[in-house]
């Protein structure tokens, strides 16, 4: 899947042309990053940015203890890309995708949700085991 920032300074290709899984996270967290109700990963298995691009890399520690890298276009801001140190996969900002299919998606960490999750969803009320 082709991959850009909101002003298109960072663009790259994902791995595979869909996604492993996909998430809409209602935890603080990506409440804050997103600026929204819910933040929304879709997993791929990891792969090497280009190094040519203008990002710059926020870390911070997890819930569960681990570290999270945030990687995030350093002109417009715009967050596109999450990896946990030690994941053989990583998470790409939903927004950032072209043709996502946003159906797909299951809910997570729904104990914090600020918005009613709907009827018959996938869904757990914290974070899924691995």
């Amino acid at each position: 899947m082709q991959a850009s920032c909101q002003c298109g300074a960072v663009q790259f290709k994902t791995p595979t042309p869909e996604p492993l899984d996909l998430y809409h996270c209602h935890c603080i967290e990506c409440r804050k990053q997103s600026s929204s109700a819910f933040g929304t990963s879709a997993i791929f298995p990891a792969f090497p940015l280009p190094d040519n691009l203008p990002l710059s890399c926020y870390t911070r520690k997890t819930d569960s203890g681990g570290l999270l890298d945030c990687y995030f276009c350093t002109i417009c801001g715009a967050r596109v890309l999450h990896s946990r140190q030690g994941k053989k996969t990583v998470s790409v900002k939903g927004g950032c995708l072209e043709g996502l299919d946003w159906s797909k998606a299951k809910h997570i960490w729904c104990s914090r949700a600020v918005v009613k999750i709907p009827e018959g969803v996938q869904r757990w009320d914290e974070e899924p085991d691995d």
